[in-house]
């Protein structure tokens, strides 16, 4: 059953197609035309809506801007529409509608349901819902990790479960790993440091640094150093709000203010305003007295020390030494803060140490943790692996059968399983009682084989198979993804290249099986192909000398046989090119898909 089917595509200024409509349904649609008349432009359009590389060279020359729209159909509740309405796209009763374009200058946008989006959603979105086969496709099976995966998508929730084990365990694994590295290779950096907080930590316990007790000690060594000029000011100051007792006829500032004082009270009586002044000449003559008083108390405290100021200095030039080393900025050590700063580095300095010192026993583990992990990883990836190789024998019997029905019935596909041994045994996990080399998806590496006749040696398909053989091996492979995990659409791109005859019929045959199941796109050059189609599109070129243009017609009846004796002969209406093309089509109807 199609869960969702690729309706239509709209190309505009995109190779030589100036405009035209490809009208899609569901089943096996062909797509023919004459060499260079622009069929693969179909595949590069929906390459182009599923998130593919733009290139400037694709703008029809003359043109500003390539355009390519496609309208996709999705059931209630599919994971592509629950994808698109997560980036703000609206469907269109319950259709998907797709826009990419790109500008002459190599600018693209795309646009899913009306929105604006990363091109790389396209590729989400094309994961979900179509297969594009083409011959760069074909190159790609080629390659070990391609192949792997096709693998382990045929073998679906049974390689999938421990797969999934097996990564989380590896991605544990890889953190440990990192961590363990990253501290044995510091050791001797991380050593050098501790070593340094110590000292450092050392150096401050000794002195015992109290918090604002630079400041304190620069305020004493200012009094300290000044103390004669201090003392002389102060007896001076003294002397002029007090009076000195040696000098009688002198007069002091506290029996002047207190004349004013007494002269104001006499009269307060007769003025509230007066009064109020005579209160604060009374306020300053208290307060002049109790100054006096400090002053003599100052004077008579002052010691000029020279011991305690030697000591002082002593003790600044020890602090300045560390918090220069360990403490503050300039700003802290104007401000009489830097033995606040310098706690502040001893503490974190502690913390700092304390870790560094906690390395060996985080190395030791670090190190249990990893061993466990690794010998965990054994387990999974041996479990993995005869999974997979579980699945290869059915898989490999699966596409041979294909084979057999597409006239290659002598053909034998294996998938071979292999290890490679760990360059150390430190660095490989044991598997099978080797050590051998794992990676992110576990320790085998998956290889097609393919034995074209009996008694021939089975070779990687690279080197076994001609082109025409290697295209019936990939769509014998996706009539097998069909029966286990099927994908909505699939477009192939001359899947039948290098192909004819008998192997073409089988090939039509089995592209219209995998249509039982999907939606089928293939651009074709093969007639043999085309019979099978349930909808022949025609991509039609026309020239007025400066402007080439293109269409895509859909052609049925009297139509398909004049394109199907082209195929055959290059001549539309040749009477033994249209009777091949009338046998054709009858042939095919009588094969049936399910044939």
């Amino acid at each position: 059953m199609v869960v969702s089917v690729l309706e239509e595509m709209r190309i505009k200024d995109l190779g030589v197609i100036d405009d035209a409509i490809v009208e899609l349904s569901t089943g096996f649609t062909a797509v023919t035309g004459e060499t260079g008349a622009g069929k693969t432009m179909v595949v590069t359009s929906l390459g182009l809506l599923l998130g593919g590389r733009a290139d400037a060279a694709l703008v029809r020359a003359g043109a500003a801007t390539a355009v390519v729209e496609g309208r996709i159909s999705l059931p209630p509740g599919a994971p592509a529409a629950h994808r698109a309405e997560e980036a703000g796209a609206e469907l269109d009763e319950g259709a998907l509608l797709i826009s990419r374009t790109v500008s002459a200058e190599g600018r693209s946008r795309a646009y899913v349901g009306g929105r604006s989006v990363p091109a790389g959603l396209l590729t989400e979105l094309a994961d979900e819902l179509v297969a594009v086969h083409g011959q760069t496709d074909q190159q790609g099976l080629l390659r070990p990790a391609r192949q792997r995966e096709a693998l382990d998508r045929y073998a679906g929730e049974a390689v999938a479960e421990p797969l999934a084990g097996y990564r989380e365990a590896y991605r544990r694994l890889r953190d440990v790993s990192a961590e363990l590295a990253e501290l044995t290779t510091l050791a001797r950096e991380r050593m050098q440091e501790a070593d340094l907080l110590r000292f450092g930590l050392e150096e401050i316990a000794a002195a015992e640094p109290r918090p604002g007790e630079d400041g304190e000690l620069a305020a004493e060594a200012a009094r300290l150093g000044h103390a004669e000029a201090l003392a002389s000011a102060a007896a001076t100051a003294h002397g002029a709000l007090a009076g000195d007792p040696a000098d009688p006829s002198g007069v002091d500032a506290g029996e002047l203010v207190g004349g004013a004082h007494r002269a104001l009270e006499a009269v307060r009586g007769h003025d509230p305003a007066l009064a109020e002044l005579a209160d604060r000449l009374a306020e300053v003559h208290i307060l002049l007295s109790d100054v006096a008083g400090e002053l003599a108390s100052y004077a008579d405290g002052l010691d000029a020390d020279p011991l305690r100021l030697a000591a002082v200095e002593e003790r600044r030039a020890t602090l300045a030494h560390l918090i220069r080393k360990y403490g503050g900025g300039p700003e802290e050590t104007a401000a009489g803060d830097g033995c606040s700063a310098l706690l502040v580095w001893a503490s974190g300095s502690a913390a700092r140490l304390a870790e560094l010192e906690g390395d060996d026993e985080r190395i030791a583990e670090l190190t249990a943790e990893r061993d466990a992990l690794r010998a965990e990883l054994s387990v999974l990836a041996q479990r993995l692996s005869d999974a997979r190789a579980e699945a290869a024998k059915r898989f490999g019997e699966a596409v041979t059968e294909e084979l057999t029905q597409l006239a290659m019935a002598h053909a034998r596909i294996e998938v071979a399983l292999r290890h490679t041994d760990a360059a150390l045994p430190a660095e490989g996990i044991e598997v099978g009682g080797r050590s051998v080399a794992y990676g992110p998806h576990g320790v085998d590496e998956v290889e097609l084989l393919l034995a074209p006749h009996p008694g021939a040696t089975a070779r990687p398909i690279a080197k076994g198979a001609s082109g025409g053989e290697l295209s019936r091996v990939m769509l014998a492979i996706e009539v097998v993804f069909a029966g286990s995990a099927p994908v909505p659409t699939y477009l192939f791109d001359e899947v039948d290249a290098g192909v004819g005859g008998k192997a073409a019929v089988e090939i039509g045959r089995r592209l219209a099986k995998l249509a039982d199941s999907a939606q089928v796109v293939v651009v074709t050059h093969l007639p043999q192909v085309a019979a099978f189609a349930d909808r022949h599109l025609v991509v039609e070129k026309t020239s007025d000398g400066s402007v080439t243009r293109s269409g895509v017609q859909s052609v049925h009846g009297e139509g398909r046989v004049r394109e199907l004796s082209r195929m055959l002969a290059g001549q539309e209406d040749s009477a033994l090119a249209r009777a091949h093309a009338e046998e054709l089509l009858a042939t095919a109807a009588r094969l049936g898909r399910r044939g």
